[in-house]
């Protein structure tokens, strides 16, 4: 539900937190581990519900409320706990106040917006053009938050974004498997990814910059807002009459484990910002999005042209330099 910058985004970034003391380079390891496999399971389970299973279930809409539903039952069970044991301690009890519900509720508009067509772009494209597809989320962050927030960008940053929309157009040119309707989700995805991160900024003083209270209410305001689009969508009934493994065990578990997944990215982020640096935490999302693309390659087998595997390296590319080049400014500040 949301590393931003990624597209498993399902939950809202957890706080980043100073390093303390030095931490056991196992520690580290193992945090990093769990983030990655975490990370990546969120993406290729959600390709395969969509589009690449002997359950594929192309509907995008009903999955994204389902993840949303199980992720809820999870957020609730762990406050639940986190009164009796310190693993838990950090996710507080759920609340539900209707004066904060209406305070967060834009942001949960555009998580809704941004969770379905990231599931819509998966579903159409290869996982080694969705990367590509998702790239221009760093174009429209350094756009809004201009127009929005009215602050600059700096020349070096500007200059990582410039090659980020090249990776963009040659990737997308390139694209043998081309879709625009996949394209046109994964440009959507891209800007509703930049609006959540501004509006996650403008929203957390509601909860006392508490980003586990910011995740109940989103999560659970998300589940109302999307119940309705999906009755009216017509999915209900395609599924009822186009699906025939309803009734497997099977198919429930996967879509259950999936919404477990991502559920779990949110603490796998947690951990990895908690236990690393923040520049470790900028390679390591940069290197799994490499991992990610090869992984699609070897998996999917997804042919790729001379001019789609340049599209696809200078999106990464960009995306990594963007990365440190904000990290560097941070530091600097």
């Amino acid at each position: 539900m949301s590393e931003i910058k990624d597209n498993e985004k399902f939950l809202p970034t957890p706080a980043v937190h100073r390093p303390g003391p030095q931490h056991p380079l196992s520690l580290i390891i193992s945090a990093i581990a769990f983030y990655w496999v975490a990370s990546l399971s969120v993406v290729f389970l959600n390709k395969t519900i969509l589009s690449g299973s002997e359950y594929k279930f192309p509907y995008p809409l009903f999955v994204t409320l389902f993840q949303l539903v199980v992720a809820l039952v999870l957020l609730v069970i762990s406050g639940h706990l986190g009164k009796r044991s310190r693993t838990f301690s950090m996710v507080p009890p759920f609340e539900f106040d209707l004066d904060i519900v209406r305070k967060i509720a834009p942001l949960s508009v555009v998580y809704v917006l941004m969770l379905t067509l990231n599931n819509l772009c998966l579903q159409l494209v290869e996982v080694t053009f969705y990367q590509v597809a998702r790239s221009l989320s760093i174009f429209f962050n350094i756009l809004f938050t201009w127009t929005m927030l009215r602050q600059r960008t700096s020349g070096t940053a500007m200059l990582a974004c410039a090659i980020v929309v090249l990776g963009f157009f040659v990737g997308s040119y390139g694209e043998t498997n081309f879709s625009w309707a996949g394209l046109s989700a994964g440009v959507g995805s891209s800007i509703f990814v930049a609006l959540y991160g501004i509006y996650v900024k403008k929203t957390l003083s509601v909860v006392d910059n508490n980003q586990w209270r910011l995740l109940h209410y989103n999560t659970a305001i998300s589940i109302i807002l999307l119940t309705p689009i999906v009755l009216m969508s017509g999915e209900l009934g395609e599924i009822k009459k186009e699906v025939y493994f309803l009734d497997e065990a099977g198919f429930w578990v996967l879509m259950t484990i999936t919404g477990v997944a991502g559920f779990l990215i949110n603490t796998a982020m947690f951990l990895q910002i908690k236990y690393t640096t923040a520049l470790t935490n900028t390679i390591s999302g940069t290197a799994k999005s490499c991992v990610q693309t090869l992984l699609a390659m070897v998996f999917y087998q997804n042919p790729i042209t001379a001019m789609n595997g340049f599209g696809i390296f200078l999106s990464l590319f960009g995306s990594g330099l963007y990365s440190w080049v904000r990290y560097m400014e941070m530091q600097r500040k």
